[in-house]
Parts: structure tokens; C-alpha cells; sequence
């Protein structure tokens, strides 16, 4: 039998198929050394260490190192990695104006997005592959000003510039509020941030790492995960969340209202993972942290509605809290606004997405998966 490749040169074969559940369930796509979620033990790891001893025995520059260079720094390599990064803080004027020139309307997501887009413009190594650890130290440095840029122009206050003398988590709130807070308060924003950090191939990371194996650049790949983070489903959940409390308001009806919403079958924010079944390993952390939070500031109210939500929840439908959970009222806590809930978990998911595109560029492949077509068959017009 003659084979189809000498009769036509040019014959490629059809590829091997293979039928997935929607939404790529269960699919293991590709391989990675950066994190890794163990659904059985609800337990996650960055470059094999368990991001709860992370959280609390880090600091975020650690974990941003070990997320791009396979192990903690040592002192000197931390002092030189936080030496650099703080260097790089400062925004251009052009950026900071873009930023105040957007409408006050648009969700602060949108602004952030812009605002990356101007930082690759504006870099002339856009297109050198061997500069993306620099540019992803750039992107941690940076975004963290606009953010704050844009918070204070919502408030009709001018921009605080960046400090040199702080860690990332306490200059992100001397540039939003002019004021330190307690100790307790940083290191909870800066656990936070760890948590944050990474988290496999999730939505936003799985669409920086389908840009990157285009071989399109840092800045579209990370403008490409801002974009899928954006979402209630993903990133936008901690903002939802924060919203649900606000309307149930009172703790005593929290119960009642938890029960209401599950006979009608409503989706309830903040519950629920694809990944994991039996809770978020990074929930217990972060809940610590929003128990720390009410007792600083003697508020407890989202504590008490967040155990009676839960409980309803857990008894009634065996699921269990998600990171955004506790994350939005203890971000509320600290005096940021609902909306920038999901720009401060861009502050932390790019050095998991930098992570991921730096892996993909290594060992790159495309990413184009089939369809199967059920439209209307072959016609003749």
C-alpha cells in the first residue's frame, strides 16, 4: 500500500486524538518543577516546600526568589534580590499619567491591565527572551506603584512615591495610606501575598503559559493572566465574597441566609475548588491571619458570619472554603477596598505566572489543542 506521504510531499498526519473532559478537568497538559497541589493530602508546594510554613516562616521576597530560582536565597543573595527589586519601584511620569487619565468607572482590574501594557512599551528588550528574569523582578517591583497609584486617584489624592527602606508588603500600605500599620498587620498582608503567590495550572497561569508558547513576550503573557484573573470564577471570587458578607451584614443571619441561598440553588462565592475536594490547604493560614485581624482591630463580625457560613456549608453540602474566603474580609480589615481585592492578588500571582512563562520559554511547544465541531454539517450555498 503506497503511503499517503509519497503521493503528496507535503502530507502532515492527522494528530493523535484524545477526548477531555470540559474544561480541561482532570487533563495533565504539560509538566512543571514550580508548584505542585496534592488533592488527596490538601496540601500545596512551592519548589517542594509546603507554602503554609511559606506563609509564615517567609517573607514574600524569599518566596518570590525561590519561585524563580528553585531555592531560598541565602542572606546576601537576599539582601542583593531586595536591593534590586526596590530599585526598581518608581514608575515613569508617562505611566503614572496614563493611569490618572483612566475613568474612575473602570474596574481597577482594567487599570492595572493598561498599566502592564504601557510597562512593556515602554521596555526595549521586549522581545529578548534572556532579560525575562529581570522583567519579571520589574513587574513585581512595579505593579505593587500603580496599584497604589490608582487607589489614591480614586480618592482624589496624589500618588506617594515608593520608599527604598521598606519590604513590599509594608511599602504597598506607606503608598496607599502614607502610614505604616502594627507589625501584625504586615505580616498578615504579607502572608497573604505568599498564598497568593502560586497555584499550579490554574486559569490565569494556564493563559500566560498559551501566550507564552506562541513565543509572545512577558508583558502580553502577564496582560493575558491579568485578564483571566479578572474573573469571579478565579480572581474576582475574594471581591464577591466581600460583597456577600456586606449583604448578609448581620452575623445572626448568616446561617439563614446560607440556607436560603443552597435551596435555591445559588453559586455561593468562595467555596469550592476544582483542584481540591476535602478543603484549600491554604485556607487554615489565611483564616489565622483573619482571626488576628479582627482581634486588632476588635471587629468581629466577619469572623463569627465567616465560622457560621462555613459550618452550613460544610454540613450541609461537604464543601469547603477557598483561599478568598478568608482573604477578602481580611484585606476589608485593613482598610482596602473591595475592589482592589483581585489587583492585590496580581501584586503576588506574577511572580507565579513569571515563574511559569520563564519554565515555558525553556522547554517551549505550542499550545493548540483540537475542537470538536457541532455545528451545522457541510453545505453548498
Amino acid at each position: 500500500m503506497t503511503h499517503p506521504k509519497m503521493i503528496n510531499p507535503d502530507y502532515v498526519p492527522e494528530p493523535e486524538k484524545m477526548n477531555v473532559k470540559k474544561g480541561l478537568e482532570g487533563a495533565v497538559i504539560d509538566q512543571t518543577s514550580v508548584s505542585k497541589v496534592t488533592p488527596e493530602t490538601n496540601s500545596l508546594i512551592y519548589r517542594g516546600y509546603p507554602v503554609d510554613q511559606l506563609a509564615q516562616k517567609c517573607s514574600f521576597e524569599q518566596v518570590a526568589y525561590l519561585l524563580w530560582n528553585n531555592e531560598l536565597p541565602t542572606q546576601e543573595e537576599l539582601k542583593q534580590f531586595e536591593n534590586k527589586e526596590r530599585g526598581y519601584r518608581t514608575v515613569s511620569s508617562e505611566v503614572a499619567e496614563l493611569i490618572r487619565l483612566m475613568p474612575k468607572t473602570a474596574h481597577p482590574m482594567d487599570v492595572i491591565r493598561t498599566a502592564v501594557s504601557a510597562l512593556g512599551c515602554q521596555d526595549p528588550r521586549i522581545w529578548d527572551k534572556n532579560s525575562n528574569p529581570d522583567k519579571a523582578l520589574q513587574l513585581l517591583a512595579k505593579i505593587p506603584t500603580c496599584v497604589a497609584i490608582d487607589i489614591r486617584r480614586r480618592k482624589g489624592q496624589a500618588p506617594i512615591s515608593p520608599r527604598t527602606d521598606l519590604s513590599i508588603a509594608e511599602n504597598f500600605f506607606w503608598m496607599c495610606f502614607e502610614a505604616l500599620p502594627q507589625p501584625e498587620i504586615v505580616k498578615a498582608f504579607d502572608a497573604s501575598l505568599t498564598l497568593y503567590a502560586e497555584h499550579s495550572f490554574n486559569a490565569s497561569t494556564f493563559a500566560a503559559r498559551v501566550i507564552t508558547s506562541t513565543e509572545s513576550d512577558i508583558y502580553s503573557a502577564t496582560v493575558g493572566g491579568i485578564g483571566a484573573l479578572k474573573g469571579p470564577l478565579h480572581g474576582g471570587a475574594n471581591e464577591a465574597v466581600m460583597h456577600m458578607m456586606l449583604e448578609i451584614s448581620d452575623p445572626a443571619q448568616a446561617e439563614a441566609w446560607m440556607k436560603n441561598a443552597l435551596a435555591q440553588k445559588k453559586k455561593v462565592m468562595g467555596f469550592g475548588h476544582r483542584v481540591y475536594k476535602y478543603g484549600d490547604s491554604r485556607v487554615p493560614t489565611m483564616k489565622k491571619y483573619l482571626q488576628i485581624m479582627s482581634q486588632i482591630k476588635n471587629e468581629t463580625r466577619w469572623i463569627t458570619m465567616y465560622e457560621a457560613l462555613e459550618t452550613v456549608m460544610v454540613e450541609t453540602k461537604g464543601i469547603y472554603p477557598n483561599l478568598d474566603f478568608p482573604a477578602g474580609p481580611a484585606y476589608y480589615l485593613m482598610g482596602f477596598e473591595i475592589e482592589f481585592f483581585t489587583p492585590i492578588f496580581v501584586m503576588a500571582r506574577t511572580t507565579g505566572w513569571s515563574a511559569h512563562i520563564i519554565e515555558q520559554t525553556s522547554n517551549n511547544r505550542i499550545i493548540r489543542p483540537l475542537s470538536e465541531y457541532t455545528g451545522t454539517a457541510e453545505r453548498s450555498l
